[in-house]
């Protein structure tokens, strides 16, 4: 499904039937009612002013909520989510409106990443009810579509939850919910945050007419946004190597980190490989091969990840995109950038003396926009900005671009149905119209396609580098998250992290660590798949065979292109940008 293709189906929102029949007609309340809504309007006053709808429209969607909780009130519930900022202003505000509203006691909690993933699979594989709802990554939807324990959220919404899905839910309005959706076409978890990895750079550097001058020089073509990979080597070793300071203070080309950790592997299955152009082409991940190199036959089952099975994880263009990681956080990045984790090194552009980063996620604009921070002016406006990543030699038009991460709401047959119902009210709470703009506006992390073309957001725009100009052209569905081709998320994931440090530590090759990680998967595969433990899409290996035969054909694994570093391409920001929102239509 894609977002822009619903844009004719969408209607004005309208009071519901079961909001307005709240209304008595004689034009008073019960008493009841009365209260509801006097907590209503006050809601609305104190936390949720920037909506997408009317005052009244947001109170009548409130009172919904607090006429549907009726049979759970007084339940204590706990659902669970990961520590970014979103997550946080849910726990600290909407969970605790929400229990004022409806009487359920909500609690909303916040862990670790990692802690989420481990509690899920616990879930999943004990048949024990641990948490009534969790925010899980849509990279695991491979995961959810296959064991059998995940709540089928299309059949739900049809059937027991027909009573408690919100009718101004409004799917079609969801910029994401492609993420969350099976091979059959249902929907299996619902975004309630989303964010992307793209190109940062410093613009105010960029467009200084000295270094310009002098990278024209060198280089024999503009300073710009780089477009391939060659123009972002290039840039960096010119700020790195031949700008070298500026202001007395040294600066560098490119930002990465590399410690052995299991941030280590965001890093590389968060889209590394594809961006370099190892996979086949298609959106929201390609088909036959994804961005992991796993290909899958017809039947959306997996085949193989290496090469000789047919996958691309361990083909020539993965070498080439781990070599590049390599060199460049060897050579043109802060020589402790290699020592760093995920979150030790997203705050470091913030410091100001870097100068592009090929592979920066979205999560951090708010830091990056703190008036405080050396990359911003006096006036708090920012002096960086966003922009699509550059792409390598093997990626083809068609393919996608970059990662979107995307938290969604996720609910598995364990927990009973009617906690599990009182955590799915909580849920369209998070992300009902009344309240998602809000949200957007404290976390930066965008769900609905209504809040991103909002006159809040257009007013935001100028402060956060492009942020809002990516969300609002359609090129933004080429940056997508992990796929169905991965039928285990939470176990073949740590296979990557532990494959490709030794590389980035110079301990193996680059095709040494791929071929380890690529059989890695493969016997993961097939070792899930002869236990049995999959209620659909098993893995059904092929059989290995010379690489050469796969390379031969035609698509990924793609076989080693004679030179890999063409000319380096770049284009000017401003006109990046213009192409870039004549490729959107605003939404009526």
């Amino acid at each position: 499904m894609q977002k822009h293709d619903n844009k004719s189906k969408r209607t004005k929102f309208k009071l519901t039937t079961l909001a307005a029949s709240l209304l008595l007609a004689s034009g008073t309340l019960s008493a009841q009612e009365e209260d509801a809504r006097a907590i209503a309007e006050r809601l609305v006053d104190e936390h949720f002013q920037n909506s997408t709808l009317s005052r009244e429209e947001q109170i009548e969607e409130l009172m919904w909520f607090a006429k549907a909780a009726e049979p759970f009130r007084d339940m204590d519930i706990q659902t669970v989510a990961e520590g970014l900022t979103t997550h946080v202003y849910e726990s600290e505000v909407l969970a605790e409106a929400f229990s004022e509203l409806t009487g359920i006691n909500l609690t909303h909690n916040i862990i670790g990443e990692g802690d989420v993933v481990d509690t899920m699979q616990n879930q999943m594989q004990s048949g024990n009810s641990i948490y009534d709802g969790f925010v899980n990554d849509t990279d695991s939807i491979g995961t959810h579509i296959r064991y059998g324990t995940t709540i089928n959220l299309s059949e739900a919404m049809e059937n027991e939850w027909a009573d408690y899905t919100l009718p101004t839910l409004d799917l079609d309005d969801f910029i994401g919910l492609q993420y969350g959706t099976g091979p059959d076409g249902s929907i299996y978890q619902l975004p309630t945050q989303q964010f992307a990895n793209l190109y940062w750079f410093r613009h105010d550097w960029f467009t200084d007419p000295d270094l310009m001058a002098q990278f024209k020089e060198i280089y024999g073509y503009e300073l710009g946004v780089p477009t391939n990979w060659t123009a972002y080597e290039d840039i960096a070793k010119f700020f790195t190597e031949d700008v070298g300071e500026i202001d007395g203070t040294k600066i560098y080309g490119h930002m990465d980190y590399g410690r052995r950790d299991p941030s280590l592997g965001w890093r590389f299955h968060d889209s590394w490989l594809s961006m370099a152009g190892m996979g086949s082409q298609g959106v929201p991940f390609g088909n036959p091969v994804d961005d992991w190199g796993i290909r899958v036959n017809e039947d959306s089952q997996p085949v193989g990840a290496s090469v000789s099975r047919g996958g691309a994880t361990n083909s020539p263009a993965s070498v080439f995109a781990m070599q590049k990681a390599v060199d460049w956080l060897r050579d043109y990045a802060p020589e402790e950038a290699q020592g760093m984790t995920f979150g030790e090194a997203g705050p470091v552009p913030a410091q100001g003396h870097i100068a592009q980063q090929i592979f920066w996620y979205t999560a951090f604009t708010a830091d990056m926009t703190d008036p405080s921070v050396a990359v911003t002016d006096d006036e708090g406006n920012p002096l960086w900005r966003m922009a699509p990543s550059p792409t390598g030699p093997y990626w083809e038009e068609g393919m996608k671009v970059g990662y979107q991460d995307v938290g969604a709401w996720t609910f598995f047959d364990s927990t009973p149905e009617d906690r599990r119902t009182a955590a799915w009210l909580f849920a369209q709470f998070t992300v009902a119209k009344t309240t998602s703009l809000e949200k957007l506006m404290h976390g930066l992390t965008p769900i609905r396609e209504s809040d991103i073309f909002s006159e809040q957001m257009t007013e935001m725009a100028p402060k956060l580098g492009g942020l809002v100009e990516f969300y609002r052209s359609p090129n933004e569905s080429n940056w997508t998250p992990t796929g169905t081709n991965v039928p285990d998320y939470p176990r073949m994931a740590p296979l990557w992290w532990q494959n490709l440090a030794p590389v980035m530590s110079g301990e193996v090759t680059p095709q040494e660590g791929l071929d380890k990680l690529a059989a890695d998967l493969d016997s993961t595969m097939n070792r899930l798949a002869r236990a049995n433990v999959f209620d659909s899409y098993a893995p059904v290996l092929n059989e290995e065979q010379d690489p050469q035969v796969w390379l031969d054909q035609e698509g990924a694994p793609k076989a080693k292109l004679d030179n890999e570093m063409p000319q380096g391409t770049t284009v000017p920001y401003d006109e990046m940008m213009e192409a870039w929102m004549a490729a959107g239509t605003r939404q009526e």
